[in-house]
């Protein structure tokens, strides 16, 4: 897994086919800015279809979070602590000074720069959006601010994309790959299931910030191939 010598990391796999790397990063990113605007755009229209699936889904939710307290507990736990936004900063932060003493500086500038992005991106929509996060009368949790996006699923998407990309590009073995990998989907999906069953925000809240923190990732990606290839 270590890099070479040089304290750069490894080019990873596929990437002397720069065009078809390139390619699929466009399309990517291109899919995920629109279904962002698309998702944005409803809910900053109060889409009446999308407001009642919301509506639906969550009250649902919230019914069942009631019922069962352990699972409730559990889903705190992970929600606040395991899977909170600066459990992953926290995270982005050790990967940035461990790329920065193996001497990968520009790669620890990348994540550090896409980090703070996502942080930024998240409030500055979260303002703009200005959505209110469900209210009930007998709520298992309690959360501040807008509601969209999530900011815990946008974080955790955006470290666990960032950390994956750089197993990948420093060579991490298979196996390894497959095993964190099926940890970070697990926490980035179950982050976004314990906002909604916590009620402390709609479901389009959390798809808002997978796309969003995905897009980032993408992009942050994307330019560091570029950049490479010159």
């Amino acid at each position: 897994m270590a890099p070479a010598t040089t304290g750069t990391p490894r080019t990873p796999r596929g990437h002397d086919k720069p065009t078809g790397e390139h390619g699929r990063g466009d399309t990517a990113a291109l899919v995920l800015g629109t279904l962002s605007a698309l998702l944005l755009a409803l809910v900053a229209a109060s889409w009446q279809p999308l407001l009642s699936l919301d509506t639906s889904l969550a009250r649902s939710a919230h019914r069942q979070a009631v019922r069962h307290e352990g699972l409730t507990h559990t889903c705190r736990v992970l929600s606040d602590w395991v899977w909170d936004p600066w459990t992953f900063r926290l995270l982005a932060a050790l990967l940035v000074v461990w790329l920065f003493v193996r001497g990968a500086r520009d790669l620890a500038v990348r994540i550090a720069v896409v980090c703070v992005a996502g942080t930024l991106l998240q409030q500055l929509v979260k303002a703009a959006v200005g959505r209110e996060r469900p209210v009930w009368p007998d709520p298992v949790d309690s959360a501040h601010f807008a509601a969209y996006p999530s900011g815990h699923a946008l974080t955790a998407t955006v470290v666990s994309g960032l950390l994956w990309w750089v197993l990948r590009l420093y060579g991490a073995p298979r196996p390894l790959l497959w095993a964190v990998g099926a940890v970070l989907v697990a926490s980035v999906v179950g982050v976004g299931l314990t906002r909604v069953w916590l009620g402390v925000h709609w479901p389009s809240d959390v798809v808002g910030g997978w796309l969003l923190g995905a897009l980032l990732v993408v992009l942050g990606t994307r330019v560091r191939r570029e950049r490479g290839a010159s």
